[in-house]
């Protein structure tokens, strides 16, 4: 016998006006400031959509009281606020806040540990006193937690298939630490202004690059080549990640295949501009994000149907 009807685990847990919106809020945080990753979403069956949405959302709303060029005030005393609401939901308290209840809904229904959590915590509270990493194992350990902590909460939500969840673990970190990696090599001059580098002292050093070379306003060829160096180690992470697409349920397979090739052609836009990253900021063009998403959509529609349809063998 066929029947219809996959819906999220959490389904029974519906009804709350102020979680519907604080879903809605993260959504809109991811449009607005995820382009490439929120395309590749829509290539998600929809309950599995708005978590990644969640997740994505709680980590811009944390990252934009350390990151805002626009915020006044105490942006310590801000972070320990936002630690005090994220433990008060977790521990299951009512909340007003306009993302978190979304947030601690999705950790809790699908199990994502707390630990997790606090590890993110900890590089975004890092970004306010650290501004400069001697040694790129040292970089590695601010990225554990802002980057490859994000790729295992996300994991429950994309569903590795059975006996696979062990396996899929360390591509997933792989992943977002080469979506992070591609992030540092674009905003090299974002970054500076705000009074950090994410470029390792010790390749700077290599490559005889200043920081005053990295104030533009065009780059200069020791930077280049420098830059050229972090790609190589950035598409090694990538090159790790590919795996780990197979050990997903199918259905989530296009997306994370779509944000793949969306955050790798932001690195080939990088290497075909000649890493000139100061002049110019490297963006995907737009009709390359739609082929990407469009190639992709008629296999997310058609796992998607697959996994709607639920055989059940009646003795």
């Amino acid at each position: 016998m066929t029947c219809l009807g996959a819906r999220s685990p959490d389904a029974a847990a519906e009804g709350s006006t102020g979680l519907t919106a604080a879903y809605e809020r993260c959504r809109a945080l991811h449009a607005r400031f995820g382009r490439s990753y929120y395309l590749a979403t829509l290539l998600l069956p929809a309950w599995k959509r708005r978590h990644v949405h969640a997740l994505y959302g709680f980590a811009r709303y944390a990252d934009e009281i350390v990151d805002s060029f626009t915020m006044n005030g105490d942006r310590a005393a801000a972070l320990d606020g936002l630690e005090s609401r994220v433990a008060a939901a977790l521990a299951g308290e009512r909340s007003g806040d306009p993302v978190l209840p979304a947030f601690a809904h999705t950790v809790r229904s699908f199990g994502i540990g707390h630990g997790e959590v606090a590890a993110f915590l900890r590089s975004m509270r890092a970004d306010l006193t650290v501004t400069r990493y001697a040694t790129y194992d040292d970089l590695l350990g601010y990225m554990e937690g802002s980057a490859a902590v994000i790729g295992t909460m996300m994991l429950p939500v994309l569903e590795p298939l059975p006996e696979m969840e062990a396996a899929a673990r360390e591509p997933a970190r792989q992943l977002g630490l080469a979506f992070q990696l591609t992030n540092f090599l674009r905003d090299v001059a974002e970054d500076l202004a705000r009074g950090r580098v994410y470029l390792p002292g010790a390749d700077l050093d290599r490559f005889g690059v200043t920081e005053a070379a990295l104030r533009g306003p065009r780059t200069p060829p020791e930077a280049r080549r420098l830059l050229a160096f972090e790609a190589g180690r950035a598409w090694d992470h990538y090159a790790r990640a590919l795996e780990g697409i197979a050990l997903l349920t199918p259905s989530s397979r296009p997306c994370v295949r779509a944000a793949y090739e969306l955050y790798g052609g932001i690195l080939a836009e990088i290497e075909r501009g000649g890493y000139e990253v100061l002049a110019r900021r490297a963006r995907v063009p737009r009709r390359h994000r739609l082929a990407v998403f469009t190639r992709h959509l008629v296999a997310a529609r058609a796992a998607g149907r697959r996994e709607r349809r639920v055989t059940v063998e009646v003795p």
